[in-house]
């Protein structure tokens, strides 16, 4: 684009300043952050980014899922806007940047526009989804599910989290329960950025990922339910044990991902054993399996597999289960004219760059089906998310950002 010109970059000092601000809120035991979602502290978090909002001008709107919209008008207020963010809920022990450098990259965007006094045709909104992480409640990407028409929103008020609070309830306690009906906001088009997660670009030595695809996921939550009893008195082939089931699954897991290579994956993450004594044998093992791979096809595969797996496990254990699926979103490919307007920024502003497959599940994957969507990753330290040690430099987040305020003000159209 002949302007904003080249030359013209993000202010990445403020950039960097608002992400380590906004990580003194819930604060983790290990340098990360603990802002799960609907708690007081994503309520803090959201204050914050509010008040960041109102001082650059912009209008806030809040949807019945808690989703925030802040507005940057544009010269013809009746276009569809472009839409730009992520979130900023995080794991239990996440790190800084996951989400929030979407969030904040997206703000800092409508501030360098203020800054240089450029205005766009379409409004420019940035976006804090509610609850992408699924951590605390699932499924992840809660809202923008919601958003997409693939959730319903009446039976997601009524998750409950490991206490059995209830989403509705802690989403209305903490004050963000929005009074905008969800998913009523045409679209022009939506970009995200986000860290890589994985460890390709830094790698690669690779400034940009042009992400073009994204992998589809299934979690299955699976209840073993066997017989406790005394480790020391019950003889082996007596025994009914639900951990030793539970184990064997997490083998399979990962012999099935293996055979699916280069690009499957699948891991047992979350696991509960009851009653948890050290001289008990498991009666009832909770875990959660999760699997990944950018083909439907071997998604449905893995998933068959292991579903006949835990049949055979099982009936050789003498132990009962039930299989959940808790999660799930096909794989997903990316608006080809937002991911030329990706590419197309990363080789004018000269960052090298490569096309990429989002390994993780992310609020674009819902909103590509009903608006033209996009993607733009920076790297991430060894790879390394889902972590308080996640790290990322802050040369990296301003190409980030470089590259995403190029690509939303190319779309948005820039009045001369």
């Amino acid at each position: 684009m002949a302007a904003p010109g080249e030359n013209l970059r993000i202010n990445s000092d403020r950039l960097w300043d608002s992400i380590m601000e906004m990580a003194k809120i819930g604060p983790g035991i290990a340098g990360g952050n603990n802002r799960q979602t609907v708690t007081d502290e994503d309520g803090e978090g959201r204050h914050l980014f509010k008040r960041w909002c109102d001082a650059a001008g912009l209008e806030m709107g809040v949807d019945e899922m808690g989703t925030m919209f802040a507005r940057r008008e544009g010269t013809d207020p009746s276009l569809p806007p472009v839409y730009v963010g992520s979130h900023l809920d995080t794991q239990p022990t996440g790190g800084k940047y996951d989400g929030v450098l979407g969030v904040l990259g997206g703000l800092e965007v409508v501030r360098s526009l203020n800054d240089l006094g450029i205005k766009t045709k379409h409004p420019i909104v940035v976006t804090n989804w509610t609850n992408e992480e699924g951590a605390r409640f699932a499924p992840a990407m809660m809202a923008s599910g919601v958003f997409a028409g693939v959730l319903d929103q009446a039976d997601v008020y009524e998750h409950v989290d490991k206490d059995g609070k209830k989403f509705g309830e802690e989403l209305e306690r903490i004050g963000w329960k929005g009074t905008e009906k969800v998913g009523d906001r045409k679209i022009h088009a939506f970009f995200e950025l986000h860290i890589e997660q994985g460890p390709i670009l830094e790698d690669e030595g690779i400034d940009i990922g042009v992400v073009t695809h994204g992998q589809g996921l299934k979690w299955l939550q699976v209840t073993l339910t066997g017989k406790e009893a005394h480790t020391g008195s019950t003889p082996m082939p007596k025994r009914r044990n639900a951990g030793l089931g539970m184990a064997r699954v997490i083998e399979l897991v990962h012999e099935i991902a293996m055979d699916y290579q280069p690009d499957a994956v699948g891991a047992v993450g979350h696991m509960e054993v009851y009653p948890n004594s050290r001289n008990i044998i498991a009666g009832r093992t909770v875990f959660t399996i999760d699997i990944r791979s950018p083909e439907k096809e071997v998604l449905d595969a893995m998933d068959g597999r292991i579903r006949e797996g835990i049949d055979t496990i099982c009936e050789a254990l003498d132990i009962q289960y039930k299989i959940e699926q808790v999660g799930h979103f096909d794989p997903v490919t990316f608006d080809k004219g937002c991911v030329k307007a990706i590419r197309d920024a990363a080789e004018r502003l000269g960052y090298t760059h490569r096309n990429i497959v989002s390994g993780a599940g992310h609020d674009a994957c819902w909103i590509n089906r009903v608006a033209p969507t996009a993607m733009v990753m920076c790297p991430c330290v060894d790879g390394l998310s889902h972590n308080e040690a996640e790290e990322i430099t802050k040369e990296w987040a301003s190409a980030g950002a470089d590259v995403l305020f190029h690509a939303v003000v190319e779309t948005a159209v820039i009045v001369e």
